[in-house]
């Protein structure tokens, strides 16, 4: 069985490249389609140019390429992939390739973060990147949380590594198209430290679980409505992983799951929050699940804690 991780890419014997979008494969590696080899496309590798797909255009693709691919993710049969790209694998040299790489790993292990946790996906990892592409950084387990502080110093210090100025944040917010207000979003970003700017380049720190955090899939369950809730957070350990994970106190609800990237992160245990989604019944239990679609309207985390403190309520 292959092992891989969220944040891996893998290349089919089609030359199509795939993002690994689960930590848990039944059957099949659970992945969304990213790039596939075409004359017309906009980027290009050794040679072959690539037509990098969004997340609806590539489920448009797969229904007519690879239907029997095709579930709530694209699962890629494992005798049909030739190469897994792991992001730690190619670290070593881009660090060396590339200075703005370069500048976050001094910074990461000036901190005391090994090599070996850290890493770069999205289009940097099978070579794809150009000039108008972000960084995105991941770093490994619970050595996230010492590289988030390790930017977050690193961003007073006048050196590469910078904050975020307001365009950038307009863009971020227009690309999310959160269900709260532009001022609320950078509030709870800025806040999470994991994005920042390195020599005029977006970059971000992406959570992956260590080998060892990776336990039984995350079931699939039974959609029976929606739900607003309020709710004290008792545990946030994984609320920067894909999905973010949220133990909450509430009656009904036993944790808020979130699918999409703008709420990751969004509250710390001990903190109250509004969130609002599907709820779904698993077993015994049920969950609160936010972004069950790629723009979720009507879905939202809102720490009612910090924007307490913050004035905003």
């Amino acid at each position: 069985m292959i092992k891989t991780r969220i944040r891996d890419f893998l290349i089919t014997e089609d030359d199509w490249i795939f993002a690994v979008s689960d930590y848990c494969h039944p059957h099949g590696i659970r992945s969304t389609l990213r790039y596939v080899p075409d004359e017309s496309g906009e980027r290009e590798l050794n040679g072959t140019r690539y037509k990098k797909y969004d997340f609806d255009v590539s489920f448009d693709f797969m229904r007519e390429n690879r239907p029997e691919w095709v579930e709530d993710v694209h699962v890629v049969p494992e005798d049909k992939i030739k190469k897994i790209l792991r992001p730690n694998d190619v670290i070593e040299d881009l660090s060396k390739s590339d200075s703005r790489v370069q500048a976050i790993v001094s910074t990461l292990k000036k901190a005391g973060v090994p090599e070996d946790k850290m890493g770069v996906t999205g289009s940097f990892l099978p070579g794809l990147q150009n000039e108008g592409s972000d960084v995105d950084f991941v770093v490994y387990g619970a050595n996230w949380f010492v590289a988030r502080d390790a930017i977050k110093d690193a961003k007073q210090e006048g050196g590469p590594i910078e904050d975020i100025d307001e365009e950038m944040w307009k863009k971020i917010y227009r690309k999310r198209i959160p269900e709260i207000s532009f001022d609320e979003f950078v509030l709870h970003e800025k806040r999470k430290g994991n994005r920042g700017m390195v020599e005029g380049t977006y970059f971000d720190l992406l959570f992956v679980r260590d080998w060892e955090q990776i336990k039984e899939p995350i079931r699939r369950g039974e959609d029976i409505g929606k739900m607003k809730i309020e709710a004290k957070v008792t545990d946030a350990d994984l609320a920067f992983d894909s999905p973010s994970v949220y133990k909450i106190e509430h009656d009904e609800i036993d944790h808020v799951l979130s699918y999409t990237h703008t709420y990751a992160g969004q509250a710390l245990a001990g903190e109250t929050i509004e969130a609002s989604g599907t709820v779904e019944q698993v077993g015994d239990l049920k969950r609160l699940v936010v972004g069950t679609s790629r723009e979720p309207k009507g879905e939202w985390i809102r720490s009612l804690t910090l924007l307490e403190k913050e004035g905003f309520i």
